[in-house]
């Protein structure tokens, strides 16, 4: 709907409201308008004074909920669905929406139990078997995942969001033929999607098929003018394929196409210190950490460039300030701790 066609419409439909003050659907009608605006503070007080004539309207109380839930404050939006509950404890929508509230805690178990309180009321709905899947999926399940997936798409063949994300968990699967065809049938179904294009190019590489899977990247480029990650993931495949020098071109192309992100310029370190260009390597982390100075697993791996240059020195102070950004990876920790020890038996064997 046109802009100018919904205000014309809130206007109206604020008029019709003071003329009838009482009719709940008026204000039912304005918040729907409201959010269609994306304006959540006037839908959020459309509902608020809905909630103040009618306490018990589970649609406000949903709403509320809602409009809490996508302001993050995942508290105030169950304590709103908690209210729908007690009024109307057999509607699906509120037991989803829980859930929700749940899946965004990180509380798996009950996410779960409250996605499968909502299939008891609503069995048919193949949203609550994405959120079953994608709540699997989140906690590394992707057995499962895969099949709430399936439940999902018998139920909605074309459901984009289902189709990708189980293209998605088949690839954790290593089934890159499935994650294959699902990705060439959203992309029939959204051919200008450049991120499917993408998606369909690293499931081709992985399979193997080192000319479509270039074509796929080639189409993705035309696609849009946001070519930075494009750029990476063709030149990973680029590398996959043993294509080196075409990889360091796409990975300079990349960086050159925003300098301010430190990704293309460690994937090409690291690609230079697998050739053995240490030299060239730390150069790139350096520059990696110009624009990302807090990033601890750069600080890592040139640490890990200047212990194969032979400077353990330089290594080491690179290690520790990794452990200071992070001082709770244990990783970091063993690597530093074994330099230093080799380094210190080292220096007193030569003494």
């Amino acid at each position: 709907m046109e802009n100018k066609e919904l205000n014309e419409q809130i206007n109206a439909l604020t008029i019709k409201m003071a003329k009838e003050p009482e009719n709940i659907e008026n204000y039912h009608q304005l918040s729907e308008l409201y959010l269609q605006q994306g304006d959540y503070d006037k839908v959020m007080s459309v509902l608020d004074s809905l909630l103040a004539i009618k306490p018990d309207d589970v649609q406000a109380l949903v709403g509320m909920g809602t409009m809490w839930f996508y302001e993050r404050d995942f508290r105030k939006s169950l304590s709103y669905y908690n209210k729908a509950l007690d009024i109307n404890p057999k509607n699906y929508l509120i037991y989803y929406n829980m859930g929700n509230v749940f899946a965004e805690w990180k509380n798996f178990d009950k996410a779960l139990f409250y996605y499968n309180r909502a299939l008891d009321f609503h069995s048919t709905n193949p949203e609550i078997y994405n959120a079953i899947a994608l709540l699997y999926s989140d906690n590394e399940e992707y057995v499962e995942a895969k099949a709430y997936y399936e439940k999902a798409l018998s139920l909605q063949p074309d459901n984009i969001n289902a189709l990708i994300d189980m293209g998605n968990v088949c690839f954790k699967l290593y089934d890159y033929e499935t994650a294959l065809k699902l990705f060439k049938k959203v992309f029939v179904l959204a051919p200008d999607n450049e991120l499917i294009a993408v998606c369909i190019a690293n499931a081709l590489t992985l399979s193997k098929d080192k000319e479509q899977a270039y074509s796929y990247y080639e189409k993705a480029l035309t696609m849009t003018d946001d070519k930075y990650d494009i750029y990476i993931c063709y030149a990973i495949s680029l590398t996959e394929f043993k294509e080196y020098d075409m990889a360091e071109g796409m990975y300079k192309r990349a960086i050159e196409f925003m300098p301010d992100k430190s990704n293309a310029y460690v994937l090409l370190a690291n690609l230079y210190s697998n050739q053995n260009r240490i030299k060239e390597a730390i150069d790139l982390y350096k520059k990696a950490l110009r624009v990302d100075p807090n990033n601890a697993e750069i600080y890592s791996l040139l640490g890990n460039a200047h212990f194969l240059d032979n400077d353990v020195e330089q290594a080491i102070l690179s290690y520790k300030t990794s452990i200071g950004i992070e001082p709770t990876n244990d990783e970091y920790k063993l690597i530093y701790s074994q330099v230093v020890e080799d380094y210190v038996t080292s220096w007193h064997n030569e003494g």
